[in-house]
């Protein structure tokens, strides 16, 4: 665990340099002990770092790193009362992009609809755009590079992959990611680190 100033009310709690969930839940055990801190203004959690946004004039750099050091020895990870588990229905029929991730992969579309609704995944990071909930980790067999042209307008309620990722577009947005269904989950805010999330075939 290694801290960091980067700017006069900004800190970076960095962890490892590797993505798992060991390192998730750390994440996520830090993320929620630290947002009742006082003189803590903001979280922006990602894969393995935390961004602490602070009142300067209440804390300095110094002071945070021993009030986060000493809590987080003092707290235990409960992670597993504190996640939620997330189900969003999804229409696979309405996957632009099935057919060629299904090809790439040499699977039917089943297989892939199969591959991509069995497996339960972790909320890793939240970005680029409000309630966007990068989602680990998808089965190896789908890990699938971005489309090397991006659309112009990936639709609301996109359900999308890309790399070793799956997402789901809160809103109409540009977007690389191959589209693999569609749904009318709405509920974007109720995303957090570390809850887990099923994608359910309807």
């Amino acid at each position: 665990m290694e801290f960091k100033q980067v700017t006069l009310n900004a800190s970076m709690l960095y962890f490892e340099d590797s993505i798992s969930e060991e390192v998730l839940n750390r994440v996520q055990h830090a993320f929620h002990t630290m947002r009742s801190m006082e003189g803590i203004t903001d979280i922006t959690p990602s894969y393995t770092s935390l961004l602490i946004e602070y009142d300067s004039s209440l804390l300095s750099h110094e002071t945070l790193e021993n009030l986060i050091k000493k809590s987080l020895q003092e707290t235990h990870s409960n992670v597993t009362t504190q996640q939620k588990h997330i189900k969003i229905p999804t229409d696979y029929s309405k996957g632009e992009d099935l057919g060629s991730v299904a090809k790439y992969h040499d699977l039917s579309i089943e297989e892939v609809i199969h591959l991509h609704s069995s497996t339960t995944y972790r909320v890793y990071a939240i970005g680029f755009m409000v309630g966007f909930a990068y989602l680990g980790t998808l089965s190896s067999k789908l890990f699938t590079p971005r489309r090397s042209t991006p659309r112009a307008k990936v639709p609301k309620g996109a359900v999308a992959i890309a790399d070793h990722q799956t997402a789901v577009y809160p809103q109409q947005s540009a977007g690389g990611w191959n589209i693999i269904g569609h749904t009318d989950f709405d509920n974007f805010a109720s995303f957090s680190i570390g809850d887990s999330v099923e994608f359910v075939r309807i």
